[in-house]
């Protein structure tokens, strides 16, 4: 019984020597999160995730938190008597639409920002309104008229730096305001990776409900673990990537493009998905990086 105690022990040693290399590189480094999907409804998930971004902020890193809540704005709309409506899979934002989700996102902001001070930590939630941090124009889809959904044209990263440079954990309800200071609904994905160009990050990381990039999506075993800019590229050109998954890549493409040294594709339905794939060798999403960097996992794409 003793002896195998003591290997639960090293067990655990060896996980953390592991990670001491990770920690080393990415201390006082940048990474944004873009935090989603089903991991912001399920309790548990929700806690790892909080976890998660609070250990690393304890080791050294910079996090940065950028939430959506689109499932909890649908969730409201139907109870205020609305219906939600969608436009080649983007929510037709009117008025009273726009005012149930701006409640919404505010909501969830705040009580993300209570679950990291409750592990000790602490954080402001603030909307892209806040500081002038994201400027939007409106978004069309295919030419038609979604209402009041923006799209970046402008990131102030002001507020975010000064946040950080006071030791605080900065979370991020994704609106903005246009030229005539009229509120938008940003989608999350989009308004991460522009946060993440406009603060050098080292880091990008996309919670999703999905376990990755696919080769073959009806095929989980293709999943690919870590994708060259190139090769990430070739697959969109030769048709092995389409619906969600799409502008996702794009936007990680886009982002590594901008400077951000490596974006991760995660299954935020793991639990503690952000550790595994920062902190261990092989990792459990997609990793995308600049095709001069090293790849730590030498799969095949």
């Amino acid at each position: 019984m003793a002896t195998e105690s003591i290997e639960q022990v090293m067990a655990k040693a060896e996980v953390l020597i592991e990670a001491l290399p990770y920690i080393q590189r990415f201390n006082r480094k940048i990474i944004v999160v873009k935090y989603g999907g089903s991991a912001m409804l399920d309790e548990d998930l929700k806690k790892s995730v909080i976890q998660d971004v609070t250990l690393l902020k304890l080791v050294g890193f910079k996090p940065i938190i950028v939430h959506g809540g689109g499932k909890e704005i649908s969730k409201w709309v139907g109870k205020v008597g609305m219906e939600a409506q969608f436009v080649n899979g983007l929510r037709v934002t009117d008025e009273a639409t726009m005012e149930v989700a701006e409640m919404v996102l505010n909501k969830v902001n705040k009580s993300l920002v209570s679950m990291v001070q409750e592990l000790g930590v602490a954080s402001v939630g603030i909307s892209g309104k806040d500081g002038g941090l994201l400027k939007v124009r409106k978004k069309y889809s295919d030419g038609q008229d979604i209402g009041f959904v923006g799209e970046v044209t402008e990131v102030n990263p002001k507020i975010l730096h000064d946040l950080l440079e006071r030791d605080f954990l900065p979370i991020v309800c994704p609106t903005g305001l246009d030229d005539e200071f009229h509120t938008y609904n940003i989608n999350a994905d989009d308004a991460a990776c522009a946060i993440a160009k406009a603060v050098a990050a080292e880091k990008l990381a996309f919670l999703t409900d999905i376990e990755g990039v696919l080769k073959d999506p009806s095929d989980k075993g293709t999943l690919i673990s870590e994708l060259t800019l190139s090769e990430a590229r070739s697959l969109i050109e030769e048709g092995f990537i389409g619906g969600g998954m799409l502008p996702k890549l794009n936007n990680c493409i886009d982002a590594i493009e901008e400077g951000v040294s490596r974006v991760h594709i995660l299954d935020g339905r793991i639990a503690h998905c952000l550790l595994l794939e920062i902190f261990t060798n092989r990792g459990i999403g997609t990793a995308i990086l600049k095709d001069e960097d090293t790849k730590f996992y030498k799969g095949e794409v």
